[in-house]
């Protein structure tokens, strides 16, 4: 997949692609996370509010037959279209993404591009729609087929649903299908997630005190949307830790894809934090230390390192779908260097199980141990020497060609097509070996210059 970008805060012009581990770096105020935001923003859209065109004559054989057939073949060969609309649709909402003014999103552009090839429709699918608890609509697909059949599963003559909705409803199925493994659902851990974890219970009760106080006002009023515009200062990845963070109680009483398939990664995870979180029955969250089982610490008690890691850990254990894509702004957030160090092999061993990571990252300890997993991925007698003497897993090895990494950053590029090139804050992409790992100039500048100093400050004397 690929992300082109123009006028977005300090990005005049970018272009990045994703691969099972993607990662953009650089120094403060150069467009990482304005980059981040607007494609998960886009990803959130898609998911959660685009829906393909249904052909007119597939609603009316539904609703004359009780069945119809649609062909996925047409949507995969138009699919440049399709997302050139979304895009566009999309780009008109950035200014409530950013929580922030229309002007400043005037100029600007955003762009996903795939390639044919890479569309993969599910293998099959089953999907039944209701309202109350009546069964409306069965939607599926077989093995080795290129059409989605679309069944009526009550009498026409009681099917109270607007023609719309009913191409609202298949069209959401047509898009799940066809681009569900070309654009993943996405999880965001926000820079302001530390925040969400710590005032957890002053936004439950803040928000139940509204409902309260709005229940009892003009009844035209409609408090979902109230809450909306209370929630509308904050950018869309704040907003879905907050709610996600305040909801904590019902995805506990979820098992995760990761729990049922790959428990020991969670044990990984455990061992970064020190324990484990628990939600007890009153929506009481507490953090459970391993080298005292027994005592519960709340969030305000826990260290910093517990509360920014809190919605990560949720995530894995009560949410997490193969095929998922997980955002992560700035992992190293309040992070010893060792346990930087074991997130990055966690984030490696996610991709190998179908979960695509996505971050953006200050950290020269992340960086440096990726290229340690790059460097030791390699059919060396004496790198296996070293993997056993330092306990790396062999799914923590990482292949060159799986990451990509960007670097945000001025560099002369072409802009709108110019045969000139022009000095502008853009992405770079870093280059990386097989041999030698990822080269970020602005980490190793800096190492570099600091060692001087010291250099300089113990040797400058003789």
């Amino acid at each position: 997949m690929k992300i082109n970008l123009s006028y977005l805060g300090p990005l005049r012009q970018a272009e990045f692609e994703t691969n099972d581990l993607t990662i953009i770096c650089g120094r403060n105020n150069t467009g990482k996370t304005y980059a981040t935001y607007a494609f998960f923003g886009f990803l959130s859209y898609w998911n959660e509010a685009f829906t393909l065109d249904v052909p007119k004559h597939n609603i009316t054989e539904l609703l004359s037959e009780g069945t119809t057939k649609i062909s996925i073949s047409s949507y995969i060969d138009n699919y440049k279209e399709i997302l050139l609309k979304a895009c566009k649709a999309y780009t008109e909402r950035l200014p409530m993404v950013f929580a922030s003014s229309e002007k400043y999103f005037v100029n600007t552009s955003f762009q996903i591009e795939l390639e044919k090839q890479n569309i993969k429709p599910l293998i099959n699918f089953n999907r039944t729609m209701g309202a109350a608890k009546s069964q409306l609509l069965s939607i599926s697909k077989e093995p080795e087929q290129n059409e989605v059949i679309v069944s009526l599963l009550v009498n026409k003559v009681n099917l109270k649903v607007p023609e719309d909705i009913i191409g609202q409803i298949i069209g959401t199925a047509l898009r799940d299908i066809i681009f569900r493994n070309s654009l993943p659902n996405p999880f965001i851990a926000s820079a302001e997630r530390t925040g969400a974890a710590i005032f957890r219970k002053e936004l439950n009760f803040a928000r139940n005190r509204l409902l309260e106080e709005v229940s009892v006002m003009d009844k035209e009023i409609n408090p979902f949307e109230l809450l909306s515009k209370v929630y509308a200062d904050y950018a869309l990845p704040v907003k879905k830790n907050v709610d996600f963070t305040r909801q904590l109680e019902e995805y506990s009483k979820r098992d995760s894809y990761i729990v049922k398939n790959h428990p020991t990664l969670l044990d990984s995870f455990s061992d970064i934090i020190g324990g484990g979180y628990i939600v007890t029955k009153n929506d009481e969250l507490f953090f459970q230390p391993k080298v005292n089982p027994r005592l519960k610490l709340t969030m305000d008690e826990s260290s910093s390192s517990v509360r920014s890691l809190l919605d990560i850990g949720f995530y894995l254990r009560h949410v997490a779908k193969q095929g998922d894509l997980l955002i992560v702004d700035e992992p190293e957030l309040n992070l010893h260097p060792e346990n930087q160090r074991r997130l990055a092999r966690l984030f490696v061993r996610l991709t190998k199980i179908g979960i695509k990571v996505f971050i953006t990252t200050h950290s020269d300890y992340i960086i440096k141990e990726l290229n340690t997993l790059i460097m030791l991925n390699q059919e060396k007698p004496c790198l296996k020497s070293i993997i056993e003497k330092e306990k790396y897993l062999e799914d923590e090895l990482l292949s060159a060609d799986k990451i990509k990494v960007f670097l945000a950053c001025q560099d002369l590029i072409r802009i709108d097509g110019h045969k000139r090139k022009s000095l502008c804050q853009t992405l770079s992409k870093a280059p990386i070996l097989a041999e030698t790992g990822i080269e970020v100039p602005t980490f190793d500048e800096t190492i570099v210059d600091m060692n001087r100093i010291q250099e300089e400050i113990i040797w400058g004397g003789e």
